[in-house]
């Protein structure tokens, strides 16, 4: 019975900064010493993407010196917020040379695991390419008797907020290929900085808020109007925890910190996108590309 942990959102920044007033290294140390103490047990630590803020090396040099205190084996994959080639330059040479990206699949207690590196340079919103899907495929029909559980830094499926505009693009064609096999368990992803769970054309997916703010759920209208400024919180910090046994699979959320001032809308001073995507011109309002 694998339990597996997933971890998402680090947002590093390099020494002496803040991402949005939040020290996320501290963050990050809070998490892998929460993981440490009561998930010891843990098969594998998936961090599911935007680990480094803004992609640059001196975040992901201060974030290998993080992953040092890991207890468990580990498995990276890229978000919207990171930059492969920097990203490789420090990491090294780790990427699956069939896509060229942070791909991953490995087999745990009979169980197997799929990480996807849905990031595309420039874009906020998730992409996986052809030779993903297929190398996708393949390994699914390789865990054709195997239940799987698949984790990804974009969610699948639409949350019915302003981050329906950043979620994984043709994410249909995604699900063809995960619907070629008889037992997906679960779908995991980050993103979005906060905790949903459902399904997506029967496939079951779970999101969590992660390592940096949260978002708070709040409804879009309707209409398609843009919603006033949605609160961004101080925490929780949130991981995964993924245990499947031979009969079901159990996405729990923990939250390693429990923070929930509301930060100030100064903070975000990012251009909305509109329903249809185009840039809009307010600064302060919040339904924009927020992950």
């Amino acid at each position: 019975m694998p339990k597996i942990i997933v971890m998402a959102d680090l947002h590093i920044v390099p020494a002496n900064e803040l991402s949005h007033s939040l020290d996320t290294s501290e963050r990050t140390r809070q998490a892998i010493d929460f993981i440490n103490r009561n998930h010891a047990d843990a098969d594998l630590l998936v961090i599911a993407g935007d680990l480094a803020d803004r992609g640059d090396a001196a975040s992901y040099r201060r974030l290998r010196h993080l992953l040092a205190e890991i207890d468990l084996p580990y498995v990276l994959t890229l978000g919207n917020h990171d930059h492969r080639p920097t990203f490789l330059a420090e990491f090294g040479d780790v990427a699956e040379p069939e896509t060229g990206k942070m791909d991953r699949s490995l087999v745990l207690d009979g169980c197997a695991v799929v990480v996807l590196d849905s990031s595309e340079p420039g874009v906020p919103s998730g992409r996986l390419s052809a030779a993903q899907l297929e190398w996708l495929g393949r390994r699914l029909a390789e865990h054709a008797d195997r239940p799987v559980v698949i984790a990804l830094h974009h969610n699948i499926c639409p949350l019915h907020n302003q981050n329906d505009i950043i979620i994984l693009e043709e994410r249909d064609v995604f699900v063809d290929v995960l619907k070629s096999h008889r037992d997906i368990r679960a779908v995991v992803s980050g993103h979005v900085h906060m905790t949903s769970c459902g399904s997506y054309r029967g496939i079951p997916f779970s999101t969590f808020a992660g390592n940096h703010y949260t978002i708070e759920p709040t409804l879009q209208s309707l209409s398609g109007a843009l919603p006033a400024p949605v609160p961004r919180r101080e925490g929780p910090g949130q991981i995964a925890v993924v245990i499947v046994d031979e009969r079901s699979a159990v996405v729990l959320k923990e939250n390693f910190l429990d923070r929930h001032l509301v930060l100030a809308q100064e903070l975000f001073p990012m251009k909305l996108r509109d329903t249809e995507g185009q840039i809009a011109s307010s600064e302060t309002s919040d339904a924009t590309v927020l992950s």
